[in-house]
């Protein structure tokens, strides 16, 4: 990817503005051949705002009143890409009433008015893609009651729009805005009259695009779940388009899909989110079991990692946990130095977190983020186990990242057990961190270990230089569980435990062994579409390394009074100004 000032990037905005205003001088389309039934899955709470004049995108809400969303001030890019990517037709969409129509209608024929000759921030293959699979998922919800001239402005514009696409895809970066582009042209290419000629060698792409970027884990480069599950969203909306045109779906598009599902599966906690790692969310509610459903596979992934995550399940609560290294190069942009970290969901309810992607509230909250102490692992204090780069074209990339990351996944005689070690303190402090996890078979309990051990003579020698620079005071290290902010944590027992009970009813507790101090403090959840981060408390273990090895125990489990089985009744009610 080019850095965003570079020449090439700045080449490449220039040659999509030329071919965006080529494109309209085509005059194509009348009509559709076919229409693919509406796919997405649009939120009623965010359309009803949208209607009320609440424009709430990329974090920040503008309160725009009777003014529609070309006619308010833009505060950024990121709020820009997401008004020009028309997703917001999913949530008016969903509500579907007069009103909502109304806005939609409205707000898609001024962008024809004012950007469709080749004008604004829109016209990038991907948010052209995103554009135009949303006008023909929605055509029916936008189209009726329009006079002719207004149709025949609608078609014109998805030709032109499928025009630019067929000419600029392959200048895009490879990965989500590449499958975006290409299944934005099929799309079009399968619907529109004239436009047959391009679904052959968009599904030609689509596939070599596959092969390329969905591994034999069925993982992509950037190890981001919720841009996995954005691309297997994309791959089943094509496969499903292509079989209802009755066009045969290719091997290398089928294959991606059964690969990824079973990927997904892996990465779903108990209350049916994603694990937040290396920039992704939990997803859109819906898309994922939507996805999965669609896509017909009913596989799960075989044991050990997907993706390199491993999974720890039993009874109503899920363990994730990152277990490999972290991305590389240009997919590492977005990565987090997150090695080791785990997650846990007890039935609907998120206990131990990732503070998750800060990238929504601004470059200071998107670094912060991606450290290792916002993370539910150990950092060593004022390192991650990663570094980010600090400027220039590759300013965004990890750096001295953990490159050994052996594991061990496998059974006890009481429950299932995930053993871990990384690299990533060994070239600064001499230090293996290893991390043992043992969830019980019922569910109701997870006892764990962080280890850090100086396994060599070099390392060993690189321990003694580090503890002489600490003037033999020891290397100061924590160990974080990040809570959701639905947990309600309390000191108990004077001090020796932490209760965390969650809005099920049900009573965890938290104990170690005594080796560490025990403190609960501040911390943050970073969640997108929020305006602002939410106030949380995290667990922090405290300790020092003063020998070749140091060990810390600890233990999360139900209170003994909570019962195997809780009908959980609270309803979360979505505030999305929090």
């Amino acid at each position: 990817m080019a850095h965003p000032d570079g020449f090439s990037a700045r080449w490449t905005r220039w040659m999509h503005r030329v071919h965006a205003r080529l494109s309209t001088l085509a005059r194509p389309a009348t009509g559709f051949v076919s229409q693919p039934e509406p796919r997405t899955v649009g939120s009623f709470a965010k359309g009803r705002q949208l209607v009320a004049g609440n424009y709430l995108f990329a974090g920040f809400l503008i309160e725009g009143g009777q003014n529609g969303i070309w006619d308010i001030q833009s505060p950024g890019d990121a709020f820009d890409e997401e008004l020009h990517g028309f997703t917001w037709l999913d949530d008016l969409a969903a509500v579907g009433d007069a009103s909502a129509r109304a806005r939609a209608q409205s707000w898609l024929w001024q962008w024809i008015d004012s950007f469709g000759a080749g004008q604004g921030p829109g016209w990038t293959p991907d948010l052209t893609g995103r554009r135009v699979i949303r006008w023909i998922h929605h055509a029916i919800f936008v189209l009726r009651g329009q006079e002719r001239d207004a149709s025949e402005a609608f078609y014109r514009s998805l030709a032109q729009q499928t025009i630019f696409l067929a000419r600029r895809w392959p200048a895009t970066t490879p990965g989500l805005p590449r499958f975006e582009a290409l299944t934005g042209l099929i799309y079009a290419g399968l619907s529109l009259e004239g436009m047959e000629k391009h679904v052959t060698p968009a599904t030609r792409a689509l596939e070599r695009e596959c092969r390329r970027q969905v591994n034999e884990q069925g993982g992509i480069p950037t190890r981001n779940p919720e841009e996995l599950l954005e691309v297997f969203t994309l791959l089943t909306w094509a496969a499903a388009a292509l079989a209802e045109s009755d066009r045969p779906v290719q091997p290398e598009l089928r294959a991606a899909i059964d690969r990824i599902a079973p990927t997904l599966r892996t990465l779903r906690h108990a209350d049916g989110g994603l694990a937040r790692f290396h920039g992704g969310g939990r997803g859109l509610d819906g898309r994922l079991d939507a996805a999965l459903a669609a896509s017909g596979v009913k596989s799960r992934a075989p044991d050990g990692l997907s993706m390199g995550f491993a999974r720890l399940s039993a009874g109503r609560t899920s363990v994730i946990i990152d277990a490999a290294p972290p991305p590389k190069g240009a997919a590492s942009r977005s990565a987090h130095a997150s090695t080791l970290a785990f997650e846990l969901t007890s039935g609907r309810r998120p206990v131990v977190v990732n503070c998750g992607s800060g990238a929504s509230f601004g470059q200071e909250w998107r670094r912060a983020g991606r450290a290792t102490a916002s993370h539910s692992t150990l950092s060593i204090s004022g390192y991650s186990s990663a570094r980010l780069g600090t400027g220039g074209q590759r300013g965004d990339w990890l750096t001295d990242a953990p490159g050994h990351v052996p594991i061990e996944i496998g059974q006890e005689s009481d429950g299932m057990m995930f053993q871990g070690g990384h690299d990533g303190y060994v070239r600064t402090h001499g230090l293996t961190h290893a991390r043992t996890l043992e969830l019980t078979f019922d569910g109701r309990g997870m006892a764990g270990e962080d280890l850090l051990i100086a396994l060599d003579a070099p390392g060993r020698d690189q321990f003694d230089k580090a503890l002489d620079a600490a003037q033999l005071q020891g290397i100061p290290f924590d160990i974080r569980f990040h809570l959701h902010p639905e947990v309600d944590a309390t000191l108990d027992m004077g001090g020796a435990a932490i209760s965390l009970a969650l809005k099920s009813g049900e009573l965890w507790v938290f104990r170690h062994d005594g080796n560490a101090e025990m403190q609960l403090e501040a911390s943050v959840y970073l969640e997108k579409g929020r305006l602002r981060p939410r106030a949380t408390k995290q667990i922090v273990l405290s300790a020092r390394a003063i020998d070749y090895a140091t060990r810390i125990r600890w233990s999360l489990a139900k209170a003994q009074d909570t019962p195997i089985s809780i009908r959980d009744t609270h309803r979360d009610e979505l505030d999305l100004t929090e």
